[in-house]
């Protein structure tokens, strides 16, 4: 089982959500709607400097799982290319 971590910005939060409910029917998730920080190229922080907020999605999927989640969130970053959209996985036992 592995914790898949997704952090992107807000504008994207529908369309992720919507594709890996179609493509893993049944996928179970925690969405934390406002998250500040520091990327590798910008600042994301909700203020009138840097005005641009991201969202975490948090999701246990098994093994046999992962690898759909990467190419689920894969096609989202090709499709908006600018919007600096990360997975991470962490192994997770239950």
């Amino acid at each position: 089982m592995y914790r898949a971590e997704i952090i992107a910005n807000q504008s994207v939060q529908d369309d992720i959500i919507e594709v890996l409910e179609e493509y893993i029917p049944g996928i179970l998730y925690t969405t934390i709607p406002l998250v500040n920080g520091r990327g590798k190229d910008d600042y994301k922080l909700g203020t009138s400097t840097w005005p641009e907020t991201n969202f975490l999605l948090l999701s246990y999927v098994e093994d046999n799982q992962k690898e759909k989640v990467r190419a689920v969130i894969n096609a989202v970053k090709e499709k908006f290319k600018d919007e600096g959209i990360k997975l991470f996985f962490v192994k997770a036992e239950e």
